[in-house]
């Protein structure tokens, strides 16, 4: 083996960047060990519900292509949320729609979360939400401006009625997160990985409630979004911010989805991986927008 000897002087170098697992630390071999027992668990279960053969984790080939962050989405991926905004955009739209048809003499058509909220609102912001909606039926509103009343007819009108529900049903209610996404998240912080919130809703006080905010490194919300002018999903540009303040590789980093827009931008956006959360057995929608594996809870993702 040759040998080669590097001096380093100040003359020629100022600073020295150290990586930590496997150069400071005898940590490596504890990361890929804890990757390979996590995503064995997950593909054995996996295969036997596919019925596809079983391709165990190889730490050789697969722990060199590791990923460094994860990027969640909030509602229905980290809290119980998404239930409150589906029926506070039932209500809200159900409402509209009823003065809607009284006045132009058309029959009452109801907001139907099973298709209308997955398809035209979920994971998008209010106002891109209540845009959507309102084309799918054919209906034209005067834009309005973010400031206006919740009881005004315009785009930001509704959009705002319907946050005003949602605050109101937080505080009511609460919030609560889901056990197992927690607990992956804690077990990817253990893991030195890092994490981020990235999600349409302008609420993240719903995290800073749930007691998780001090898991994560960054978070990209609605309001943030706003600041910044970044369109809202299927557009990828708010799951590219967090990459962009996590210093992280898109190749290298996991997108965790609930939503058809959500995944649909996490696809676009180029991600490594593209993990969908399914709820209510219906993974195979999200497979066909672009998730690469789904589950129902990501439990099933953390290593026992």
């Amino acid at each position: 083996m040759s040998q080669h000897y590097i001096r380093i002087t100040p003359d020629r170098f100022d600073a020295v960047l150290f990586d930590l697992d496997g150069v400071l630390t005898s940590t490596a071999k504890i990361h890929s060990f804890c990757w390979k027992a996590m995503f064995d668990a997950f593909l054995s279960q996996h295969a036997a519900t596919t019925q596809q053969p079983f391709q165990p984790f190889d730490i050789e080939h697969d722990y060199t292509d590791r990923f460094d962050a994860v990027l969640f989405d909030l509602d229905g991926v980290l809290t119980s949320t998404a239930k409150i905004h589906s029926f506070c955009w039932k209500a809200m739209f159900d409402a509209f729609l009823s003065q809607h048809a009284a006045t132009t003499q058309q029959p009452f058509q109801p907001f139907d979360i099973e298709h209308d909220y997955k398809q035209y609102v979920d994971g998008k912001t209010r106002y891109d939400g209540v845009r959507s909606f309102l084309e799918s039926r054919n209906i034209s509103l005067p834009e309005g401006t973010p400031t206006d009343p919740t009881t005004v007819d315009t785009v930001c009108g509704l959009g705002n009625r319907k946050d005003e529900l949602v605050q109101e049903t937080i505080n009511r209610c609460g919030v609560e997160p889901y056990a197992g996404s927690v607990a992956l998240v804690r077990q990817l912080r253990k893991l030195s990985i890092h994490t981020a919130v990235v999600s349409s809703s302008a609420n993240h006080e719903q995290v800073l409630r749930a007691g998780i905010l001090e898991l994560f490194d960054v978070l990209v919300d609605g309001s943030i979004a706003s600041e910044l002018k970044l369109p809202g999903k299927p557009e990828p540009s708010a799951f590219l911010k967090a990459a962009e303040m996590l210093s992280t590789k898109l190749d290298r980093a996991v997108v965790v989805e609930d939503a058809i827009a959500g995944v649909q931008a996490a696809r676009a956006g180029g991600f490594g991986l593209v993990i969908g959360v399914d709820r209510e057995g219906n993974d195979s929608i999200l497979s066909s927008h672009g998730a690469d594996i789904v589950v129902a809870n990501l439990a099933e993702l953390v290593d026992d």
